[in-house]
């Protein structure tokens, strides 16, 4: 099951081959799943930001880098609902979407996924350079066939895809002409860390469906209460340091490093309440916080860079 490949999805699940006519627009769109592209977009743009030297910094080149990254973006998500079409077809919350409800037709999903990702891998390469390039395409190797097929093998899977997830502020920062160093890891640093009480929520939220579905996000009943709260509590409190760095580097300034005390403050808060509750409302209010921590730390970053 690990090595299953893109194309055996098209067999799996026996809809009729219907795709809908009326807003056929909005199932396409639906497939590149926008609302995790722009977290995608926002983070690559920071790192940009960060990485680009203000005398040099041309319009042009972040919307080169934004639209080359969110082609890749969009073809791995529309190629990951692909692979994971029979899984999606038994789960409450994404058996709607338009794969698995069978309005968009396994093929055209394929090639959509596929001419989207392959024009921009070659657009940020013809675009920005090489590097950048090089790390979007390592990003939706590893994203379709190391994450993608871990989350049905071990509750490790988030180890797995946290660092496919936390590559586009390198995407942005290469795409601005620097060398990967510390500060680039450090703003990687954010983004994986983020990820585990982001995605524990989400797990703990729709546990039942993941285990109807046959995903192991979560592991046996007798393990899972301890899992969840130490891969939720044990990041956030390492994401509370990793997010000072900046300023204490000189990156950024007074204004960040008490923006970024404040949004780390009330985000261990909502995470140590369901590290310790560990009820659907508390992963609620967890998954809310992180939605609203990861733009608003970056956008300190942005406002206050040195």
């Amino acid at each position: 099951m690990a090595s299953e490949p893109i194309l055996v999805a098209l067999d799996v699940v026996q809809h009729p081959r219907r795709v809908a006519r009326s807003g056929a627009l909005s199932d396409y769109w639906a497939l590149t799943k926008p609302e995790i592209n722009f977290l995608i977009a926002f983070t690559t743009a920071a790192g940009f930001w960060m990485g680009v030297p203000a005398s040099a910094l041309h319009f042009q080149w972040v919307f080169h880098t934004l639209l080359g990254t969110m082609l890749v973006s969009s073809g791995a998500a529309a190629l990951n609902q692909l692979i994971e079409l029979r899984y999606d077809a038994q789960m409450h919350r994404t058996a709607r979407r338009p794969l698995a409800s069978g309005r968009i037709a396994p093929t055209h999903a394929l090639w959509f996924g596929v001419w989207l990702s392959v024009f921009g891998v070659v657009y940020l390469a013809i675009s920005t350079n090489v590097l950048a390039s090089l790390l979007a395409a390592l990003t939706l190797l590893s994203y379709l066939f190391l994450y993608t097929p871990a989350k049905r093998i071990t509750p490790l899977c988030t180890l797995v895809g946290a660092i496919p997830g936390a590559t586009p502020p390198l995407i942005g920062w290469t795409a601005a002409g620097r060398h990967l160093d510390g500060a680039a890891w450090v703003l990687f640093a954010i983004v994986f860390l983020w990820q585990f009480p982001h995605f524990m929520s989400i797990a703990w939220m729709y546990r039942e469906d993941y285990a109807r579905a046959g995903y192991l996000v979560l592991p046996p009943r007798n393990l899972k209460d301890r899992f969840v709260a130490w891969q939720t509590l044990l990041p956030a409190l390492g994401l509370f340091i990793v997010a000072l760095i900046p300023a204490l580097r000189g990156q950024s300034g007074i204004v960040y490093f008490a923006g970024a005390l404040v949004l780390g403050g009330v985000f261990l808060h909502y995470t140590a309440r369901f590290a310790l509750k560990r009820s659907v409302a508390c992963a609620r209010q967890l998954l809310f916080a992180s939605i609203v921590y990861l733009p608003a730390l970056f956008a300190l970053l942005a406002l206050d860079k040195k």
